[in-house]
């Protein structure tokens, strides 16, 4: 049963989420605890003792964990939250239907929270909402606005002591910020104020489908900020009504980056951005490498004009944003000068904006990539080896693992190997490894002065740590 909640019944009854340490999960569950709900929750993750840290930091904020065995169910006044592709079988489900509780889904409990604030914002696209979420959430900070941010990475900006895993913040002024999810077909329940559309390409879904929810996307808030970078963007925001255009090389960018100006370092990058609307110019900084960051930027800059924040307040608080967890994070650099990125690149767009940024400074780079999931490799697994054999070059190499799997019953028939197959087919070089723990080894025998280690995969917290192990071995 789903039960939507208004603004005035979230702290009234209790609620459960199953797979609380999630990515989308936990900075929801974060929001309601934040206003004052009662919280509980299981995660398959903490039963198997992975990320001890982060469900340690749950229970120091206050949520109470259990086993994902049911025994967190015990009363029909509990709403529970679980994914939508959870299997009927799993415990928690079973006893919440033995009880009567209502359930929701994760996209159905954010969108109520979402569409219930005076002023949302709202951010979609194939690749960068995290990052520009993250942005645009330091910005309204800045900006005195006091937002609520609900994203699916950590936001440094936000880390404490108190709250190491900063996927949400609670504020309460009137504008709620979040990324909003194409992959699922959710993002058709929210009716913000103002979407930022960053791009369109290939993921979890055809792009016929992709076209349809992001053109709708658009044409559900009053304000939209659009990258014309991006073909499929650009065309979708034909004829809709106030869009603020954006990007670094479109003449149609009413925001856009002065010709010339971009100074792209190793870890930094600097440019100006023009308001083509008035003619003023204003000096950007980000202390994060790559012209996919600059474009992040300006979509959060966009994004921030279009919800009344002027344009030189959002460049200046940009000044000082920290980056995401995750996100082109370099772990460090051993004393033979080997440098360890962790980075959560899992779809073509993805992984391509992170390989462009490595290769545009000098060094071999040994990307590793653990796929999330068999499924999606199925979907997008010739685009993402044609990504590694193109943008890789011949004194590189691509190391891949097996699929994470967690369990259920998803068809596990075509692997890594086949992507290893179809990037030697395309002249790019790279391994199957099926382990990631003998993937490590390799990869330690490997390294060398100057190479740029790259972690690449999602849906897995423990790829940090295998970032960090292997930055511990290089020592």
């Amino acid at each position: 049963m789903t039960s939507t909640p208004s603004p005035t019944d979230l702290t009234t009854h209790p609620w459960f989420f199953c797979g609380i340490g999630g990515s989308g999960m936990l900075p929801l569950a974060s929001i309601l605890k934040g206003v004052g709900a009662e919280v509980a929750g299981s995660d398959r993750s903490f039963d198997q003792g992975r990320t001890p840290e982060k469900f340690a930091a749950l229970e120091r904020q206050g949520f109470r964990l259990f086993p994902q065995d049911g025994s967190g169910i015990v009363s029909a006044n509990q709403t529970l939250v679980a994914s939508a592709a959870i299997e009927d079988t799993v415990p928690e489900v079973v006893r919440a239907g033995q009880l009567g509780c209502p359930r929701m889904t994760r996209a159905e409990l954010l969108s109520a929270l979402f569409n219930a604030a005076p002023f949302g914002i709202a951010v979609g696209g194939t690749s960068g909402k995290s990052t520009v979420t993250g942005m645009l959430g330091w910005i309204m900070h800045a900006a005195g606005r006091d937002p609520t941010i609900m994203n699916g990475a950590v936001m440094k900006n936000f880390v404490s002591p108190d709250v190491p895993f900063a996927s949400a913040r609670v504020g309460k002024g009137d504008v709620f910020v979040s990324e909003v999810d194409e992959s699922d077909g959710s993002i058709a329940l929210y009716r913000p104020a103002v979407s930022v559309l960053l791009n369109v390409s290939l993921d979890h879904k055809s792009m016929e489908e992709l076209r349809v929810l992001f053109r709708d996307f658009i044409g559900a808030a009053p304000h939209a900020a659009v990258n014309v970078d991006d073909e499929e963007a650009r065309t979708l925001a034909q004829g809709a009504a106030d869009v603020l255009p954006f990007g670094i090389d479109s003449p149609d960018a009413l925001l856009g980056i002065e010709p010339g100006s971009i100074a792209d370092g190793p870890t930094a990058i600097s440019a100006t951005v023009i308001d083509r609307r008035d003619g003023a110019q204003h000096a950007l900084r980000l202390t994060m490498p790559g012209r996919h960051n600059l474009a992040n930027a300006l979509a959060a800059v966009a994004g921030a004009a279009a919800a009344g924040v002027p344009v030189n307040q959002a460049v200046e608080a940009l000044d000082s944003f920290a980056g995401m967890a995750r996100r082109f994070d370099i772990v460090g650099t051993s004393p033979a000068g080997t440098t360890v990125i962790d980075d959560f690149g899992h779809n073509p767009e993805k992984c391509a904006a992170t390989l462009r940024t490595l290769k545009s400074h000098p060094g071999r780079v040994i990307a590793f990539f653990q796929p999330h999931g068999y499924g999606p490799l199925r979907q997008m697994g010739h685009e993402l080896a044609e990504v590694f054999a193109d943008l890789l070059g011949p004194e590189d190499i691509t190391i891949l693992c097996d699929p994470v799997y967690f369990g259920g019953t998803v068809d596990r028939s075509e692997g890594s190997e086949r992507i290893v197959r179809l990037i030697e087919q395309s002249g790019g070089k790279a391994e199957h490894v099926p382990s990631r723990e003998e993937c490590g080894n390799r990869i330690v025998a490997l390294a060398r002065s100057g190479d740029r280690i790259v972690v690449m995969g999602a849906r897995d917290d423990t790829l940090t740590q295998f970032a960090k192990g292997i930055l511990a071995r290089l020592d």
